[in-house]
This record gives structure tokens, sequence and C-alpha cells, in this order.
């Protein structure tokens, strides 16, 4: 069934009042918020006018670099645009996440990267109760990011939605002509400058529309491989995917149709860390590593959780965030440390989470904190 008659309600008043409360979430002390925030309502009208009277139109991104820990480039939009985003978002996503199938997780409300994590324990210790070796297929897109083609896209939007004034919104949105977002095919981030990325594919990193694009895309992989190859043991998060199965034959027949379905269908490729191994060996996925028995964190995961409380922890000391920012933040890393064998790690991280104001600096390193899918470099 497609979406129909959803434009005015997308670019209804009230929505755009609930998106610019979205869009302001984390940021209502930013210069920008600030400034829209001084007449809310006039400037939300405004903003609809030119919506409705087809004037609107998606300006250059903002474009700066985070280190996890290496260099990565992250676009952003203006205050405004990020409202019209969310507003789209509050409507469509959550019809589109209707047609997903239940074992697709990532940027889903109530499918994070814990919830995938427990589906594959689950599969494991029950599939590891049948007496036979089973293999696990673990296959990874190539810069799936950077080479999601915008024509494709665009056709499976159209598949989607019935409503002609929202899809030439969509696709002023995706075919950007201020600011390119894509790859040539086998070249990473570091290898192309700004000016030779190209226009025809890839979304804008960090962007909300673009992780609802990703999910879409994917959806069709998700579709082919349940409804025509069925295969049961099947989990995706975003661009990662484990199967699992007894046959390391079929294994290898599935990830041959696969890629060809990926190239002919999405224009994209299977990268060389696609993988055949026995699930005894542990499986990788989604910051953790998974057998029938335990779960722990990889080494980068857990890298990455200490530097992100220690940027918490400096954030705090000088009065950038509150109390109840830090504790929730450090809450929810031991919420996830609850469903792993890391009791060494977790009581580490309690002992070293201590909250002062004052004077003085742990040190004088940059740190990087993650919270609310926004990314802030603190130097």
């Amino acid at each position: 069934m497609k979406i129909k008659q959803v434009y005015d309600l997308i670019f209804s008043m009230e929505n755009l009042y609930m998106a610019y409360e979205d869009a302001s979430r984390g940021r209502r002390y930013n210069k920008d918020v600030l400034m829209y925030s001084q007449d809310t309502w006039a400037q939300l009208r405004e903003l609809r006018d030119r919506i409705l009277a087809g004037e609107y139109e998606i300006d250059r991104y903002y474009i700066f670099y985070v280190y996890e820990p290496k260099k990565r480039m992250i676009m952003s939009i203006a205050f405004e645009h990020r409202i019209v985003q969310w507003a789209i978002y509050r409507v469509l996503n959550p019809i589109l996440v209707k047609g997903y199938i239940a074992d697709s997780y990532g940027c889903i409300p109530g499918r994070g990267a814990l919830s995938a994590m427990l589906c594959l324990k689950r599969w494991v210790e029950y599939v590891s109760r049948k007496g036979r070796t089973w293999y696990y297929l673990k296959l990874d897109i190539s810069k799936y990011f950077y080479r999601i083609s915008h024509p494709v896209l665009l056709r499976i939007l159209h598949k989607k939605i019935k409503d002609e004034r929202l899809l030439q919104i969509l696709e002023g949105i995706i075919n950007c002509r201020h600011t390119p977002f894509g790859l040539p095919p086998g070249k990473a981030p570091g290898e192309v400058p700004l000016e030779d990325r190209l226009y025809d594919v890839g979304m804008p990193i960090g962007n909300l529309l673009s992780q609802m694009f990703a999910n879409l895309y994917l959806n069709e992989l998700d579709q082919f491989c349940k409804r025509v190859l069925g295969i049961k043991f099947f989990v995706r998060y975003m661009d990662d995917v484990i199967i699992l199965c007894d046959s390391k034959e079929q294994l290898r027949i599935w990830e041959e149709l696969i890629s060809a379905f990926l190239i002919s269908e999405l224009e994209l490729m299977l990268n060389n860390k696609s993988c055949i191994r026995p699930i005894s060996q542990g499986i990788e996925f989604v910051g953790y590593r998974v057998w029938n028995n335990r779960v722990v964190l990889r080494k980068s995961t857990t890298l990455k959780i200490k530097r992100n409380l220690k940027g918490i922890r400096k954030a705090y000391h000088d009065y950038l965030i509150t109390m109840e920012k830090a504790s929730q933040t450090f809450q929810s890393y031991v919420g996830m440390l609850k469903h792993t064998n890391s009791d060494a790690l977790l009581e580490k991280l309690y002992d070293e989470m201590v909250l002062t104001h004052g004077e003085g600096s742990e040190d004088e390193d940059g740190y990087f904190c993650e919270w609310e899918n926004d990314w802030i470099w603190m130097a």
C-alpha cells in the first residue's frame, strides 16, 4: 500500500512545531537555535509558506571532522533544515518501519545495537543446542553511505509514496546541488577531496533523513533474503548483516546470490571483510563478540566507552553539561554492559566515574563524546 496524502500533515504548523522541539533537543543554547527561538511561530510560518509555495531548497552543508579514532568527515545543515527533516521523519518513518522485517535494526525506535545483539545471541544459543556445526556468514557492504545510488533510492521512494509534492521535496534533499557526498567505486573517504566527490551517489553521514533513507534502501535486501531466498536466521544492523546456517556450501550460494542482487538492483558491492566462519569462534557484531554462552565487548568498543566517559567527565568539570546529562550517559553504558560478561570493566567504570567541578583538568587532550546522535569534539 502506498503512502498518500501526508504532505499537509508533515508541513502543518503543529507538526513543524514538534519538529522544532525535536531538532532543538540537546542544542537549545546553540546560537542558531537561540536565534530561531526568539520568534519561533513567525519563523515556522515563514518556513511553511516557502515550502507550500515550492520555494524551499536545502542549503550547502557545513563540513567538519571528528576522530573515532581515525579522521571522519561529518556534514550538518542549518537549523531550519533540521526542522524540515524532523517534520518529514516524524510522519514518514513510523509508516515505513511498519513494512520492515522484524530482524532489521539500527535507527529504528526500540531497535538499537543492543536489541540486535540480543537477537543474534538467542539464535546462537538456539542453534548450538542442535548438535551440529553451525556457521555464520558476515556481510559487509563497501562504503555503504557513500555509494547509495540517488536514482535507485528515488525509484524505491516512488514505489512507496504517492504524493508528488512530498516526492519533490525529498528529491531536492537527496539531489543536493550544493554539496557532493559520493565516492567513486573502491575509493576511501580520505582518498577523495570534496571537489572530486560525486553528486549522484552517497548520503551525508550524521543526517537524520540519511538514516531513514539508508534503512529503506537495504529493506530491499531484507525482503530478498527473507522472501526470495527464504533465509531464517538473518539479522541486519544498518549495513552489517549476519546469516546463520549449518552448511558452508549453502552460505556460499547465498553470498553469491546476495552479491549479484546488490550489484544489479542496488548498485552496491560487498567488500573483502565478508566471511564465513564457525559460530564457535564467536561472532563480531555491532560492537560485541557473541558466543552461545557469553558476550563480550570488542576492544575498540571498550576503548570508545572509556574515551566517551572521559569526555563526559571533562564536560561536566568545565560546566558544559549537567549532572543529569552525565548520569544519563553513564547509566546508558551500564545498561548495555549488564547484558555482557564484563563485570571487571563495569567495576572499573564505576571507580573512574567521579564528577567534579572546579579548576584544573584531568589532562589537556581532546575528548570525543557521543550522545543523542550528535558528535561533539571538545579540545
